[in-house]
């Protein structure tokens, strides 16, 4: 028995998220199909985490176990004949049995992506939230500071996360831009459902002028002192790597 470790990239448009759902079809579902038509044999892929529906990934990593002896390169370019356009696995690799893709994971890099753009823009709508109204990004960037840390972010959460703890670490945000797009990317040690999202609607909020620049550390400090946060689009937000 070998442990093969893959990193993943899709474009999570078509599907209900990385994981098994039961009103569609969903990443793992697809990859766990390419592995049987691969291989003739059923595996369980293990993920570093889950993406809900509609968001991306560029470096998703996963992994199995397997008693079929292949070269790595034939697991990335054998699974890819078999997966669909929107799916890919990018590398391929066998691991020491202690890997785990979850459990041995350290952080994570979320892009969350804007276009501040009065028009839409066809090459990147299912790829980004369209904000009409200008942005200060300055304000946003001394915002942003205050998510920095160690911190309780029970504020940020969706309704339905099942997170033991709602205490998380936030290593760095920054910002940056090309065009009329702006990238603002997010790592960390973890994450809530829904929690990058919250946090990106609440930047946005700060940066149309509706909330002021301290409410992000008035939400930390007490989850019920102001609004709810504004929840951003799926579609702007991307796994981009996870490190071990």
């Amino acid at each position: 028995m070998v442990r093969i470790k893959l990193i993943v990239a899709y474009d999570g448009t078509n599907y209900v998220g990385w994981q098994y759902q039961p009103n569609g079809i969903s990443v793992q579902q697809r990859l766990e199909q390419a592995l049987r038509d691969l291989t003739g044999i059923a595996h369980t892929v293990y993920s570093s985490g889950r993406t809900d529906s509609g968001v991306h990934a560029r470096g998703m990593v996963c992994h199995l176990d397997t008693e079929k002896t292949l070269p790595e390169t034939a697991w990335r370019e054998g699974l890819n004949r078999f997966l669909p356009d929107d799916i890919a696995v990018r590398h391929a690799e066998q691991v020491d049995q202690q890997f785990h893709a979850r459990f041995s994971a350290r952080g994570k890099r979320y892009r969350y992506t804007i276009l501040r753009d009065s028009v839409r823009s066809p090459l990147d709508r299912t790829d980004s939230w369209q904000v009409k109204k200008p942005l200060d990004v300055e304000k946003m960037q001394q915002a942003a500071l205050s998510f920095i840390g160690r911190h309780d972010f029970a504020a940020f959460r969706t309704s339905g996360c099942s997170a033991g703890t709602t205490i998380r670490e936030i290593f760095s945000i920054t910002f940056s831009g090309e065009d009329s797009l702006l990238h603002i990317d997010v790592c960390g040690s973890g994450f809530l459902r829904n929690m990058i999202r919250m946090m990106v609607g609440t930047l946005v909020q700060i940066g149309r002028g509706k909330r002021p620049v301290g409410a992000i550390q008035s939400l930390l400090a007490d989850p019920g002192s102001a609004p709810s946060p504004l929840t951003a689009p799926a579609k702007g937000l991307c796994l981009m790597e996870v490190w071990f």
